[in-house]
């Protein structure tokens, strides 16, 4: 029998509180009326509700679905969900993962970063809440609400420290969870999103599937880094050989057999010589492995676009 107080914390103040992995288990949780609190769910849940919270600093580990918060304000949190929506909110400051458009209605204030988290559970909560590390649209927020010539939302400083935003808990059954906020550890590939680029040459890089994708999108991902390209954007979807012409266009043919086998993950690095860095480490790394990248800086801008515009249609953005 499940008891909802298991699954609700409700009127707390000053209090440091939260669930370690294997306790929240794919269930539904609220949050309501806490003030100065310090909130963590280390596992994963089918919706979290957050009312009426002032100055918390929340963790929500993956959600399945809808993450939603209302009237909150000076909050700062780190989230990872399928859909994340705000009402009536003022000042929340949000590093996030959402595999679907952000969206915040009559809300102001609100600034996000992207998700940088790792703790030795959370790559198999995001399984369990059937959520892909690489399909992260934290900076594409849709304003329901917008006003003339203000803005509601920006997006947290490129060097912003998730320590300095939602410290490490301080209570001795939450110390147990093993937690970096490394960036380079972090479970979720962090990525620029709707920041300026540095460059005009971007780069795309497609791994199909297999048993070693994620460990060769993330080795790949660490090894342009490591040379001063930045990651742009990440993304897992599934194509058929119609989506393969659109974007692999006179290469199509070699890669469709591929598609059967499940999603593709694409990456966009860029930087000067983005394509050149990236082709030398694609075929001294990782010679045996088919990889779509791009040929060369004159066509990977459209590379860029045609895998992006399709992704979008598929994930109905």
């Amino acid at each position: 029998q499940i008891d909802p107080k298991d699954y609700t914390f409700s009127g707390l103040k000053d209090e440091t509180v939260g669930r370690l992995p294997g306790k929240v288990a794919g269930q539904q949780f609220i949050i309501q009326d806490c003030e100065n609190c310090s909130i963590y769910i280390f596992d994963h849940s089918a919706t979290i509700t957050i009312d009426g919270c002032v100055n918390c600093q929340i963790f929500l580990g993956p959600i399945k679905g809808s993450v939603f918060f209302r009237d909150c304000k000076d909050c700062k949190c780190i989230v990872a969900c399928q859909q994340f929506r705000t009402r009536d909110c003022r000042k929340l400051e949000v590093f996030l993962c959402c595999a679907t458009q952000p969206v915040i209605e009559s809300s102001t204030g609100m600034k996000f970063g992207c998700f940088q988290y790792y703790y030795p559970e959370l790559a198999f909560q995001f399984k369990d809440a059937g959520l892909s590390i690489f399909n992260n649209t934290w900076s594409s927020i849709h304003d329901f609400t917008p006003v003339s010539g203000e803005n509601n939302w920006g997006l947290l400083p490129e060097n912003a420290v998730v320590q300095d935003y939602v410290p490490l808990p301080s209570s001795e059954e939450l110390k147990a969870v093993r937690i970096s906020t490394d960036a380079t550890r972090s479970i979720i590939p962090v990525t620029r999103g709707q920041r300026q680029k540095n460059s005009d040459e971007s780069c795309l890089a497609v791994f199909f599937a297999g048993d070693y994708t994620t460990a060769n999108a993330r080795k790949l991902i660490d090894e342009m880094t490591g040379k001063g390209f930045q990651l742009v954007q990440t993304k897992e979807v599934s194509m058929k050989a119609e989506d393969a012409h659109r974007v692999f266009q006179q290469r199509a043919s070699e890669f469709i057999p591929l598609l059967e086998k499940g999603p593709v993950v694409a990456l966009e690095f860029n930087g000067d010589g983005a394509v050149e860095g990236c082709r030398s480490i694609i075929n001294d790394v990782f010679s045996g492995t088919k990889v779509f990248v791009s040929e060369s800086k004159a066509s990977a801008s459209q590379d860029v676009d045609n895998f992006y515009n399709f992704a979008d249609m598929q994930m109905g953005m």
